[in-house]
């Protein structure tokens, strides 16, 4: 099959149903539902599955809202990785250059994970109408992946095995530019205390108490002092789950703290967990309290396979970028007004990296992404960022896109980054990006050398051998 004709039918085939596909993303962001709570959301990405003839398998790894669509048969099998949870306290009218919630405290779609599922179930649908129309054996399967912020639900996948007899793996995320990054993403884990004391009258007989407040406040003193004490970047932060009730009268008898440390290795990350283990039983000590804990979320990190991702570049570039128009940039500016001087200054430095001082007045009046980036894998750099995909990437090849579905300068987890997310900007990044990963996929398919390779630069990476961050007997929460 040819490059133009393998583009010009992905093409087609998500144009046909950009109408289906635009009202599914914007159904996904009105309902805004947390981490394994998207009860909603995966029942209409299962409909929209279901009538295009894909068999619907859904708890996977005993997960409600985790779910495959599969469609065809035989090899090569390429997976599409699709998430759907909103972020807590993000409500934010869509297209709205105005702080503005639709709930107050609700959640909001601050990542884009409307988009990203629904750009992968693009992808799914038009690789399924190549396989069809080609009559080639091959197999494409939609993973419905829940909570990833915070609650790594595909950890918990491929320590079940759920990827086992894929070959490859494609997936994308919403972003301000088109491109191809190369990117080594953080390594993270989160741990749960509980500090169990004993109840007392502070006044008449404090004596009697063993605080367990004091044991979460003498755990992060200690855990400030290791700051000095680990790889400069290894970072962890805290957050009080429990401070022990609202009465100062009384010695709290239960307090929980959560932790979570991230780094450029899982091994680095659960080194530094060990320590903390040991501050935290300390702190239990010289209170004479107890302490359990908990794991919660873990990601390794993740790294692009090189070969896979030279494919995606190559359909990046091939397919284009979104292609905006006046109100789209109307509404990137008044987007990119409402930002701090700050993440002002970050847009500008980002602009002038990316296009130049030639451009700058030009780009600062029309905000949105027009070129496509070159992947350098040369230049790989370390970001503090996390994603539950490093996970996935350790059981099977996989490579991660970027397409432009916002302002330049917007902000990740920010209520701009909502709006846009449910606004013609965003879906069409959304669009383009289920163009692309279907376009490279083809490509793949087509080409056994090739997929070879991209197995082979897996085997090197880690042997084969995959170390979940997860004890064996840890099960997702209700929700996060």
């Amino acid at each position: 099959m040819t490059s133009e004709y393998a583009a010009g039918l992905v093409k087609e085939a998500v144009d046909r149903r950009e109408e289906m596909l635009n009202g599914l993303s914007d159904d996904i962001w009105n309902y805004a539902e947390g981490g394994f709570q998207e009860f909603r959301s995966v029942e209409r990405l299962c409909q929209a599955l279901e009538a295009e003839g894909f068999s619907i398998t859904r708890g996977l790894a005993g997960i409600p809202t985790a779910f495959q669509g599969v469609w065809g048969n035989g090899h090569p099998v390429v997976g599409l990785l699709g998430e759907f949870d909103a972020l807590p306290g993000m409500s934010q009218e869509g297209a709205c250059a105005k702080k503005q919630a639709v709930t107050p405290g609700g959640y909001g779609h601050g990542c884009g994970h409307n988009l990203l599922g629904v750009g992968a179930l693009a992808a799914a649908v038009a690789i399924k109408d190549y396989l069809q129309n080609s009559q080639r054996p091959g197999t494409v399967i939609y993973f419905g992946t829940p909570a990833e912020e915070g609650g790594g639900g595909k950890t918990f996948l491929a320590r079940d095995g759920v990827f086992a007899g894929v070959d490859f793996v494609y997936t994308w995320h919403p972003g301000s530019i088109n491109q191809m990054r190369a990117n080594h993403m953080a390594a993270t884990l989160s741990k749960t205390y509980e500090f169990h004391g004993v109840a007392a009258h502070a006044g008449a007989a404090p004596h009697l108490g063993r605080s367990a407040l004091d044991s979460c406040e003498l755990m992060n003193v200690g855990c400030n002092y290791l700051r000095e004490h680990v790889p400069s970047d290894i970072r962890f932060h805290y957050a009080y789950l429990d401070a022990g009730g609202r009465a100062p009268n009384i010695v709290q008898d239960h307090a929980a703290v959560k932790y979570l440390a991230r780094g450029p290795y899982i091994r680095q990350v659960m080194e530094v967990f060990e320590r903390i283990d040991a501050i935290a039983e300390g702190a239990a000590l010289m209170c004479g309290t107890k302490v359990s804990s908990q794991t919660g979320a873990g990601y390794s990190e993740f790294t692009q396979n090189v070969t896979l991702a030279r494919v995606l570049d190559r359909a990046l570039h091939e397919i284009g970028g979104p292609v905006w128009d006046e109100e789209d940039y109307r509404l990137a500016k008044a987007m990119t007004d409402s930002l701090t001087e700050s993440e002002k200054e970050a847009q500008r430095a980002m602009i002038l990296e990316r296009y130049g001082a030639g451009a700058l007045e030009d780009k600062l009046a029309h905000p949105l992404d027009t070129v496509v980036g070159d992947y350098t894998p040369e230049k790989c750099t370390f970001v503090s960022g996390a994603t539950d995909v490093g996970d996935v990437s350790f059981v099977v090849p996989t490579a991660k896109l970027n397409v432009a579905t916002n302002a330049l300068g917007t902000q990740l987890h920010s209520w701009q980054m909502v709006a846009q997310a449910g606004s013609s900007i965003g879906r069409k990044g959304m669009l383009a990006a289920g163009k692309v990963m279907a376009l490279a996929a083809i490509y793949v398919m087509e080409d056994p050398a090739l997929l070879e390779e991209a197995k082979t630069e897996f085997q090197n990476k880690n042997g084969g051998v995959y170390h979940c961050p997860l004890p064996a007997d840890a099960v997702p929460p209700k929700e996060i």
